[in-house]
């Protein structure tokens, strides 16, 4: 994927997505981990990679749902693909302030916030930098909602081991789904024909 993106120069835009799953039993070991920081739930969470044009690239690394969403990066290796491929170029967001800033000239994130003793002018152009740099990521936003209208991750009702196995399946047909889709580049998918058939 990043080889592709590289040599057709397509900027990926990456996000977290979580899906609620079964709360584990009282006193087991790893309970916690799967406790969100963001939606006080028990979560798996994994990692949606899409292009400009919104169509899904790949959705994987499940990981349980505390892990912060720059540890599951470079825990599952993307990290180390900004590092192969050098000339890729990546839209984040706040989750992946480590990425900003280990990759200045790669990836891309929403400014950070002024402090409170901040002038007007520092505030609107903060203001301006955020909402421009969210129309540009917000593809990826509408990549995970298709994955998302598979009643299994709404929410997760089935073993825990499981769904890292369903994330995946289910998002390779969306991916499929999402290839066939005319697009800014490709206008159309229809089938052109080499020679046309003798009459």
């Amino acid at each position: 994927m990043f080889a592709h993106a590289e040599a057709e120069g397509v900027t990926l835009r990456l996000d977290g997505t979580e899906v609620q799953v079964r709360r584990p039993r009282a006193h087991r070991a790893g309970r916690k981990a799967f406790m969100s920081g963001k939606k006080r739930l028990d979560t798996g969470k994994a990692v949606m990679i899409s292009d400009e044009q919104g169509r899904e690239l790949w959705l994987g690394a499940v990981r349980p749902g505390r892990m912060h969403d720059v540890t599951q990066v470079r825990t599952d290796g993307i990290e180390e693909q900004l590092h192969l491929h050098p000339n890729v170029q990546a839209e984040v967001d706040s989750g992946c302030q480590g990425l900003i800033r280990d990759y200045p000239d790669q990836v891309s994130g929403p400014p950070k916030e002024p402090d409170a003793q901040a002038g007007p002018s520092e505030r609107n152009f903060y203001d301006h930098a955020r909402r421009r740099q969210s129309q540009r990521r917000i593809m990826v936003e509408h990549a995970i909602a298709e994955p998302k209208q598979w009643r299994p991750l709404q929410r997760w009702t089935g073993r825990r081991n499981d769904l890292p196995e369903v994330i995946a399946a289910i998002g390779s047909l969306v991916s499929d789904r999402s290839a066939r889709r005319p697009s800014a580049r490709k206008p159309s998918t229809e089938l052109v024909l080499v020679r046309r058939p003798a009459c």
